[in-house]
């Protein structure tokens, strides 16, 4: 039977291969040239260039910005790799999974590009979510996975026995 940490790290890669197939298709066969294409009401591929992290935020034209993030990630999935070997729950180990897959993809296109590859682009009512590909979704529902595990899972303290005796 496998571990649950290796489970983990088999779902980071088919994260981080996901994430760059799709970019790599992307840059190749679909947004050759660049241009908006739209697919439904609310959903657009687009070639977008993020230099910062998550919605665009600290970012920087700096030559160094790039290394300095990848550097921040790398350090971050070093503490969820160890982490990942010590969870019980098979739903903590694909989220962390998940979480490392889309880091590293992230990563990758930083230190191959300068910067993180984004295509996907949902918008409501003129309202549009920054872009985003594969390896953000990843994180985010790896996030969201620990946050609502964390909120809701039972603790090893809680008592279910109604009958015991209060002072």
């Amino acid at each position: 039977m496998m571990k649950l940490s290796h489970k983990g790290l088999l779902l980071a890669l088919g994260i981080l291969i996901g994430d760059q197939a799709s970019k790599w298709w992307m840059m190749e066969h679909v947004m050759n040239p660049p241009q908006v294409i739209s697919l439904t009401p609310f959903f657009n591929l687009v070639v977008a260039w993020n230099r910062g992290v998550s919605f665009g935020l600290f970012g920087s034209d700096s030559p160094y910005a790039s290394w300095i993030l990848s550097l921040i990630a790398l350090v971050i999935v070093g503490f969820l790799v160890r982490w990942l070997w010590q969870v019980e729950k098979c739903h903590q180990a694909a989220a962390i999974g998940m979480i490392i897959g889309g880091a590293l993809g992230n990563v990758v296109d930083r230190l191959l590009y300068g910067a993180v590859y984004d295509f996907i682009d949902i918008h409501v009512a003129g309202y549009h979510w920054p872009a985003f590909n594969v390896a953000d979704s990843g994180i985010t529902v790896g996030a969201i996975i620990l946050v609502l595990d964390s909120l809701f899972a039972k603790s090893d303290n809680d008592n279910s026995d109604s009958t015991s005796e209060t002072p």
